[in-house]
């Protein structure tokens, strides 16, 4: 079973948060384009997505309604869909396009399929508080304005003791890009404007979990390595991936000057063995909603051991051997 359900968010994006660093709208058209151009089973959206749901194997139960929200829709329905216990998928995203090609990924007869059309930061009342098993965001986070809101949302729709499971790109993510577009526009305009998005840290992602009141929270991260054969096949991936630059403050135009001066400086310093590499940063985190019963981090300064303990007791283990 398939709806469509569609609120007016979309139109009210620019409301959602006090914060405005990114342009909603235009970020709901790449995707748009994205979706229409991109190809099937993308590497990075599938890499990503198979460490994201990795982490599900070492949890001892299943998530019958399973909320996605935002990102890559095809690469996280596939896996789920191979998995025990599934009885409800729910699409939520801001672009229609997006959630067509997530409806044409096949589920089991036994699983009801939700498509959501809405804005991230504005979890529809349709989806009641407290009826989600699991909220699962792959490469869907980095581009709202009200993050911690829209985490906080994810916790009320999650019954007690569910699962909010994300990853996202953070700070890393493009340094090549970032160093030679800054040393491109300052030998040829005397100044840089923000040609890539701001990210988080993983600093701030634990930070994060307990802003939206999620427990036993838990944060990494990896850096996945891309090698290309040009800096135009770098531009055109991030296309494709619906990544390209959605920042408010960002300049609207790139000369042809200072765009083969980034390209050539990119190719300069990093190009190695015929090709370029593109670096991308993922933070993955996880955090569960409170629940009678449910098991507690321990207060920091609780340990009954120190450091030193352990290393003298380590040394003596070693010392029997």
């Amino acid at each position: 079973m398939r709806r469509l359900l569609q609120t007016r968010a979309v139109s009210r994006v620019r409301a959602c948060s006090s914060l405005q660093v990114f342009d909603k709208v235009l970020k709901v058209q790449q995707r748009e384009r994205a979706a229409w151009l991109a190809r099937a089973n993308d590497p990075l959206h599938e890499e990503v997505a198979e460490r994201l749901l990795e982490r599900l194997l070492d949890i001892k139960r299943t998530f019958a309604t399973v909320l996605v929200l935002g990102g890559s829709h095809a690469a996280v329905a596939s896996r789920l869909a191979a998995g025990q216990g599934l009885r409800k998928l729910i699409h939520l995203d801001s672009s229609k396009a997006q959630l067509a090609a997530a409806a044409a990924v096949p589920l089991p007869a036994t699983v009801e399929r939700q498509l959501v059309l809405a804005d991230e930061e504005l979890l529809p009342a349709s989806l009641e508080d407290g009826s989600i098993d699991l909220v699962v965001s792959c490469l869907g986070l980095h581009w709202l304005n009200d993050l911690p809101g829209a985490m906080l949302q994810c916790r009320n729709k999650l019954r007690p003791d569910g699962l909010f499971l994300s990853a996202f790109l953070g700070g890393g993510t493009l340094g090549e890009l970032r160093v030679a577009c800054a040393v491109a526009e300052q030998e040829r305009e005397g100044g840089i404007s923000p040609r890539v998005s701001p990210l988080a840290h993983v600093r701030d992602a634990g930070n994060l979990l307990g802003r939206a009141g999620l427990t036993l929270p838990a944060v990494d991260s990896d850096t996945l390595t891309v090698q290309y054969k040009s800096v135009v096949d770098v531009v055109e991936h991030l296309r494709l991936l619906g990544e390209g630059n959605a920042v408010l403050a960002r300049r609207r135009t790139l000369s042809r000057d200072t765009a083969l001066a980034a390209a050539a400086l990119y190719e300069t310093m990093f190009e190695a063995g015929g090709s370029v590499p593109a670096t991308f940063n993922v933070i993955y985190m996880a955090g569960w909603a409170p629940a009678e019963g449910q098991q507690r981090s321990k207060e920091r300064g609780s340990a009954t051991a120190s450091f030193a303990d352990i290393e003298e007791m380590l040394g003596e283990e070693e010392g029997r051997r």
